[in-house]
């Protein structure tokens, strides 16, 4: 940050002061030096939030834990957040039960503190935040959307012709919320037949990254990274004009690569363009959210499949030997790679989803999405709202305030 903007960010906030402030010069020389030393990524106006906010143990992880029951059940309801799309609203839908909501993430060894939007909101004050994937990464910013929504009431500034990338601002806290909306996080087209219909087909270019969600990267502050879900269906990964193989083709004379590599690829590129933009903001902060587990049974989406549980699977009902997991390995060592190779590196960190969600068979919308074009597929990919999926910004409220 240059010091003419340090000056200015502390002359918008001085006003806030009373006169007896604005007339000592040493108070204001205190806070011209506090502006030129903090953390880039601390505003001001969440300094005395963040105690409300316990600091967690930088030794703890997270994500190792179990959930337990928690009588206070969410923080919202179906009926309060009025941002709720009825494909995740559960309960309008007509879901019968309620205990999916009454559980609560609880690691091993410290305490992942109850989301509080007050506090969260404090801290990205002035921020822009951009869910970048599918559906599931969109599903997210609609959960957190609406924890927010109980400290402000977001403006709804933009919403394209798809409806798949959209934008919210909260004006008193100067916050921006949005989703960019992208299939492989890189190039990709599909394959079309005689009649123009697409095939299924894709080709992906890790050479090229999607401009789609890349060109508003610099703009961004906080990005969630986080496409998986369309990985699962043949896709031909080329390196410019160098073909490296393919998912789920089994053709003759081309190279089968498992999703797994085929995440690896795909990551490794992606991390690294981020790594090298140069036009990006100095204190970017890249957060990869693993892949979020489906709980199809008895069939897949198309074949029958359901999702009709209604309570958490337990550690040890979990198979950790899955496809979900063995995807989420490959995230992780890219994600590693990055920050272990370049010592210089942009601030990049991790919402590590994959096992807690494993166990939460109980969240997802099954017949209860309201879809009436599809009638008798279940929706077993997306969460509830509300439902476990809340838990993950409790996580990124956790991962914002250790970079701090």
């Amino acid at each position: 940050m240059k010091s003419s903007e340090r000056w200015m960010m502390m002359m918008m906030n001085i006003g806030r002061f009373t006169p007896l402030f604005l007339s000592s010069f040493c108070i204001t020389l205190f806070f011209t030096a506090f502006f030129v030393y903090q953390n880039p990524f601390q505003s001001f106006s969440d300094h005395n939030l963040l105690s409300l906010l316990p600091q967690i143990d930088s030794e703890c992880d997270l994500f190792e834990g179990h959930w337990v029951p928690d009588k206070r059940g969410a923080l919202y309801t179906n009926s309060s957040c009025s941002t709720i799309p009825d494909s995740k609203n559960c309960i309008k839908q007509g879901r019968p039960d309620r205990d999916f909501l009454y559980w609560r993430w609880e690691p091993y060894g410290c305490d992942l503190p109850r989301f509080n939007p007050k506090v969260f909101l404090g801290m990205v004050q002035g921020k822009k935040m951009s869910f970048i994937g599918d559906s599931v990464a969109r599903n997210h910013m609609e959960s957190l959307l609406c924890l927010l929504s109980m400290e402000e009431t977001p403006k709804d500034i933009y919403k394209d012709g798809d409806d798949r990338n959209r934008i919210w601002y909260f004006p008193i806290h100067d916050f921006t919320l949005s989703t960019s909306w992208t299939k492989f996080l890189v190039a990709e087209q599909e394959r079309r037949d005689g009649n123009n219909t697409g095939t299924g087909l894709f080709d992906i270019d890790i050479g090229e990254i999607d401009e789609g969600w890349f060109k508003g990267l610099p703009n961004t502050d906080i990005a969630i990274v986080s496409a998986a879900h369309w990985f699962f269906r043949p896709i031909f990964i080329h390196r410019g004009d160098e073909t490296l193989g393919c998912i789920y083709c089994n053709l003759p004379n081309m190279t089968q690569i498992s999703p797994e590599e085929g995440f690896k690829l795909v990551y490794s590129a992606v991390f690294k363009k981020i790594n090298e933009c140069d036009k990006c903001k100095d204190g970017l902060v890249t957060v990869l959210r693993t892949i979020s587990p489906a709980h199809f049974e008895n069939g897949t989406w198309d074949t029958g499949g359901t999702c009709s549980r209604t309570s958490p699977f337990g550690e040890t009902q979990i198979d950790l030997q899955s496809n979900e997991m063995k995807i989420r390995k490959s995230q992780i060592e890219q994600f590693e790679g990055i920050t272990k190779r370049d010592n210089k590196a942009k601030k990049f960190a991790v919402l590590d989803v994959t096992r807690i969600m494993l166990m939460r068979p109980d969240g997802h919308p099954n017949g209860y999405w309201g879809n009436k074009w599809m009638k008798g597929y279940n929706d077993c990919v997306h969460w509830c709202l509300p439902g476990p999926v809340d838990a993950w910004s409790e996580f990124l409220m956790a991962i914002i305030r250790q970079l701090r």
